[in-house]
């Protein structure tokens, strides 16, 4: 079992960047697939991004391709999603995830952490 903290949000002007972070208990981080889902008012969770065991496996939606970069740290048992040319529209509570090698969940979930972008 895997817990998350995520931490870096906050408050930026539209352009401006941020780096989210997300630290994870236990010893097996490195055996997790992780990834980035965010939450807007009143819209259903997104997936943002994701990164296997290894650095060069990474995945991004079309809305956060080449602003937003994901990575990972597993002496720190950290993964991070640097944020670049935030836009009013990635306004959301962003997620950490956590899913086990060979299944097809995310089974853990930190408690997120907001991010506001002002116009």
């Amino acid at each position: 079992q895997v817990q998350l903290v995520e931490s870096g949000g906050g408050l930026v002007q539209a352009g401006g960047s941020l780096r989210l972070s997300c630290a994870a208990s236990g010893r097996t981080f490195n055996t997790y697939n992780m990834a980035w889902f965010r939450q807007a008012p009143g819209k259903e969770r997104e997936f943002v991004a994701r990164i296997g065991r290894s650095e060069d496996n990474t995945y991004y939606a079309d809305s956060v391709k080449g602003r937003f970069t994901i990575s990972r740290d597993n002496a720190m048992n950290t993964v991070y999603l640097q944020m670049n040319s935030l836009k009013p529209e990635d306004t959301a509570v962003y997620y950490c995830a956590a899913r086990p090698w060979g299944t097809s969940e995310y089974a853990y979930w930190g408690q997120g952490t907001q991010v506001t972008v002002s116009s």
